[in-house]
């Protein structure tokens, strides 16, 4: 990897690249990047875990979520998760629908590592619903759901920062010592655009990360998707919050075997990189391309109102140490005020419907 951006470097008038081209590398080149290689990354033995790792009922929830939202809106029931990493949401989704739910389904996979679409093949190879494809934009005319999770905070961004009452891009080069960071004036115009249309005004000291590829992805998911819903769960910051001086030092950050790493220019290929999402830039840009926002809501408080307290009841058993307690309390964990989900929200908007909030959750 390191010779691979050394060669980016040099081919750059000014021998330096953006972070965007930066993480771009780290996390997406065919051979080298994070993403792409075969190494496990989500769940003890990785780098990181997410809400399907502690719980098979998130996946099994937003299954019986879906199949209402399909009754209420009219719609075939088609499903796309956009990532599905090891597949153990697709797998709990999967299996609840078959147990339960019992009409037809399709569930589509877009999977851009190769390492993570054999694990998926392999762990879902007992449903024949199941699609893989490599591109989002294989599909056509697309009604149904198109779902992500953590997708949005893997995307590359550039990063800006403000000294002095001026605006600078960050950018990496390579010095004896390896990967550093220089500033050089900010001449981005797709950033200085993100700027003016997000109406963000950074303070003196302060950094961002600039989503630039946000937008093309909105864009792409709303080509597709002709009718239905856009359910995005992630982490991130509404502009008042980025505001906040707490935030003065952006977000982005790398996990290593379960570390949090403040600088992402260690161990490249070889270190998640992720950052938090500009939620109001994800509204606003899905309005302007027909993705009519709906709600948002904490994972908590979405999992609250798609009926998670009704598991418990369904669920319970008396032996503190049995397969049904050990899942009560991850399904506690999914809700507690600490926990995971409420670091996330579930963003949804709609396409070509005219629903409301309270049809989302109606009985």
């Amino acid at each position: 990897m390191d010779k691979y951006l050394q060669q980016l470097m040099s081919n750059s008038p000014t021998r330096l690249i953006s972070y965007a081209d930066f993480i771009g590398a780290a996390l997406y080149h065919p051979q080298l990047g994070y993403y792409m290689k075969d190494k496990q990354k989500i769940g003890r033995l990785g780098d990181f875990i997410t809400t399907s790792n502690i719980s098979d009922v998130y996946g099994r929830l937003i299954a019986k979520w879906f199949s209402r939202i399909c009754k209420i809106a009219n719609l075939e029931p088609v499903f796309c998760e956009i990532g599905a990493g090891d597949g153990r949401f697709a797998q709990s989704f999967l299996e609840e629908w078959h147990e339960t739910i019992h009409t037809s389904l399709q569930y589509i996979i877009v999977e851009t590592s190769p390492f993570h679409r054999n694990l998926q093949k392999e762990l879902l190879k007992n449903y024949p619903s199941v699609i893989q494809i490599e591109n989002l934009m294989e599909l056509q005319a697309f009604e149904g759901v198109i779902f992500s999770n953590e997708l949005f905070d893997a995307l590359p961004v550039h990063v800006i920062e403000k000294g002095h009452g001026q605006l600078f891009e960050v950018m990496v080069g390579y010095q004896s010592e390896g990967l550093v960071e220089k500033k050089i004036p900010l001449e981005n115009e797709d950033i200085l655009r993100f700027l003016r249309e997000s109406d963000l005004a950074l303070r003196d000291n302060q950094r961002i990360e600039i989503p630039i590829a946000m937008e093309k992805m909105l864009q792409n998911i709303s080509n597709v998707l002709s009718k239905g819903f856009v359910a995005t769960a992630d982490y991130g910051y509404t502009n008042e919050e980025w505001m906040n001086p707490r935030r003065a030092e952006g977000s982005l950050r790398g996990y290593y075997q379960h570390r949090m790493i403040n600088n992402v220019l260690e161990y490249p290929g070889e270190m998640d990189i992720t950052t938090h999402i500009h939620f109001d830039y994800l509204i606003q840009k899905g309005e302007e391309v027909s993705l009519r926002f709906l709600t948002k809501l904490r994972q908590d408080e979405f999992l609250l109102k798609t009926g998670i307290l009704k598991e418990l009841e369904d669920h319970f058993d008396p032996n503190p140490f049995s397969e049904v307690s050990k899942r009560n309390r991850a399904i506690r964990s999914l809700i507690m005020p600490s926990g995971m989900s409420s670091y996330f929200h579930i963003i949804i908007q709609q396409k070509a419907l005219q629903l409301s909030e309270s049809d989302l959750f109606s009985v």
